[in-house]
């Protein structure tokens, strides 16, 4: 990016007796960052500049050059021949002052009836609004990858955990939808987040309107808005759409790092259930034998970035008086990291989700460890009349003698059942095996692989809506 110092800001250079130095340019600058602003800057601009002719305030032959003019400077900054100026501070002092060098007093005339201050929070609104968008098909494209997933990993018995201890039997299939359902809570919230994003700051001015006779609605149609703001004050000032969308975004990061730990536990060799593709993982620079899960581990530590991001925003706003206030420069950066960062995951775990290789055997030995089918046998003794306090009783000791004993309870012959309760006849030994455990529940939400394939069939039906 270019830089060039002029000798002054041509934009409020009369009310001062001497230039800005430079290093208050720099340190007050942000066309470094929020140039990325550009194009939803001439698309808000060219709404504005509509909606002026449209009332008469500007000619149409003003209109026409300032159309032209626009094309012109969105085409030199697709080919990266726009020239950034930092004396310009922002990317739209930038584009008003190429303008006016295009087109003239044509380009002096865009800036009437509007401020910085609601120009600003229109072009956020707009980027972070086609920033969701993305986001959404993304989140979508995981989701359908990890769809893939469990489709396949219907049958595929594993240890259901609590604790990091094994409690009852699961399929993999099943345990992956978990992490589906979340993704789609976070897709809720982005849509929900959204309605909020999508309102028109443009026409509040600097923070009381003004006289000018605009037509918001006008420009909240052009631009796509569902509707106006309808505070002035509040529109320059406000910046909760982007700390919702920044809670949204730790949200969506929390369940990628959630996912992240699993995969990191399920591919150590201490474990084995899955192993990653070569082209996401590392080796080590002195142990040969290494594979790393560096982008789960990465992502792992991102969270803790965007997270950061959303404190920073909540503490950058918690002491400004109304309305627009310099502090607000700074909601940029944390923003447009974060949506940085979860979109670069999001396509990248839709893409390692189809490189996971699973080990059922391996998932298999782990769920005939831990007891996992005790909850069965507690069941099994509640449905022929023992209550359940009983149950839990009778299974208890059972356990503790197999634990003795080094042994599973189907190890166990019937009549070393019968010890524990005389209800237990030749039938347990179904009850008992990691299938009819699976099997047994089958009701919305349940393990069950019937269960799991009405669900991924609802998920691909919805995701498809």
């Amino acid at each position: 990016m270019t830089s060039q110092f002029a000798k002054k800001n041509e934009a409020w250079s009369a009310r001062f007796s001497e230039p800005v130095s430079d290093l208050v340019k720099r340190y007050t600058a942000s066309v470094f960052f929020d140039y990325r602003l550009a194009s939803f800057d001439i698309q808000g601009s060219l709404a504005h500049a509509e909606m002026l002719q449209a009332q008469k305030i500007i000619s149409t032959q003003d209109y026409a050059a300032i159309q032209n003019g626009m094309a012109q400077i969105q085409a030199e900054i697709d080919t990266g021949k726009f020239e950034w100026l930092l004396d310009c501070e922002d990317v739209h002092l930038n584009i008003e002052k190429r303008l006016t060098d295009l087109i003239g007093d044509a380009g002096k005339r865009l800036h009437t009836g509007r401020s910085r201050n609601d120009q600003v929070a229109t072009d956020i609104r707009l980027y972070l609004r086609s920033s969701i968008d993305l986001i959404l098909e993304l989140v979508t494209g995981l989701r359908l990858a990890m769809l893939e997933l469990a489709d396949k990993h219907v049958d595929t018995i594993m240890p259901g955990f609590t604790h990091m201890q094994v409690a009852q039997p699961i399929t993999f299939g099943h345990h992956i939808l978990a992490y589906v359902e979340m993704f789609g809570r976070d897709a809720e919230r982005l849509i929900d987040c959204r309605k909020r994003v999508n309102r028109l700051p443009l026409g509040s001015a600097a923070l009381a309107g003004t006289t000018f006779p605009i037509d918001r609605e006008r420009v909240a149609k052009s631009l796509g808005f569902d509707e106006v703001c309808y505070n002035s004050l509040d529109a320059v000032s406000d910046r909760d759409f982007a700390i919702e969308f920044c809670a949204c975004a730790s949200l969506i990061m929390t369940h990628i790092s959630r996912m992240s730990e699993e995969l990191i536990i399920w591919m150590s060799p201490r474990v084995g259930f899955i192993d990653i593709a070569d082209r996401f993982c590392t080796g080590s620079s002195i142990m040969p034998q290494k594979k790393n899960p560096d982008v789960p581990e990465l992502a792992r530590g991102k969270t803790g970035r965007v997270n950061g991001n959303l404190i920073s925003l909540l503490t950058l706003m918690k002491g400004q008086p109304l309305a627009y206030n310099k502090d607000n420069q700074e909601d940029k950066e944390p923003l447009f990291d974060s949506i940085d960062t979860v979109v670069d995951t999001l396509r990248i775990f839709a893409d390692m989700a189809g490189g996971i290789s699973v080990k059922p055997d391996a998932m298999r030995t782990a769920a005939l460890q831990g007891y996992a089918t005790a909850t069965d046998l507690a069941d099994y003794l509640v449905k022929k009349g023992l209550p359940f306090r009983d149950a839990h009783e009778a299974v208890a000791l059972a356990v503790r003698t197999c634990v003795d004993k080094a042994c599973d309870l189907s190890d166990m012959s019937l009549d070393e059942l019968k010890v524990f309760s005389k209800l237990i006849e030749s039938d347990v030994f179904a009850v008992l095996t990691l299938e009819g455990s699976v099997a047994a529940r089958d009701h919305i939400g349940g393990t069950a692989p019937n269960q799991v394939r009405l669900a991924i069939a609802r998920l691909r039906k919805q995701l498809a809506a």
